[in-house]
């Protein structure tokens, strides 16, 4: 395995500082690999970055931003395709795709590619809150179809009863309702 590269040994926040200088249209590589030099020199490190590093990283995160720009117009056509859809439908089409980013980012950490700690540790967290999201709207469902079988099997109960059933007649239409529902 290679070994890492200048930038994904900075610090974090001296990282975080350089992602934000290489999202300003603003401010060149060049300037960039400068002010991180500078940064790196002020708080006393001796290591620096090359031009050609905050290059390789600049090309890298762009490839990394435009797979999730396309997984985001993917999970956009779907959503507007399925507007009307119940809700859960469009959940779970989310949970979906968020699970299928969350497995490449862990494939190509696999292989070496660049995946910060950080960003693990997010996609760890977010699969973490889609699972019980998932579990809930499961459960909310369930009790919305439990709710809705008891409502109808309570309203025809009320009508056997208008009807002139006996409580044993309409306790065996209860019975049926539930297990047909």
């Amino acid at each position: 395995m290679s070994r890492p590269s200048s930038i994904e040994t900075l610090p974090p926040e001296i990282l975080e500082k350089l992602q934000a200088l290489l999202r300003d249209p603003r401010v060149s590589q060049l300037e960039v690999t400068s002010k991180i030099n500078a940064i790196l020199e002020d708080t006393g490190l001796e290591e620096r970055v090359s031009k050609s590093s905050v290059n390789r990283y600049a090309v890298k995160m762009d490839k990394v931003g435009e797979k999730l720009k396309q997984s985001r117009e993917i999970a956009e056509m779907w959503i507007a395709r399925l507007g009307n859809q119940p809700q859960g439908k469009t959940g779970q089409l989310i949970n979906e795709l968020i699970r299928t980013m969350t497995f490449d980012v862990a494939m190509q950490a696999a292989e070496g590619e660049f995946a910060s700690p950080d960003l693990l540790k997010d996609l760890a967290l977010t699969m973490q809150r889609l699972e019980k999201a998932a579990s809930l709207n499961e459960d909310r469902e369930k009790k919305i179809r439990e709710d809705e079988r008891k409502r109808v099997t309570d309203d025809a109960a009320q009508f056997v009863r208008d009807q002139g059933l006996s409580v044993g007649q309409e306790s065996e239409l209860r019975k049926f309702l539930l297990q047909v529902s």
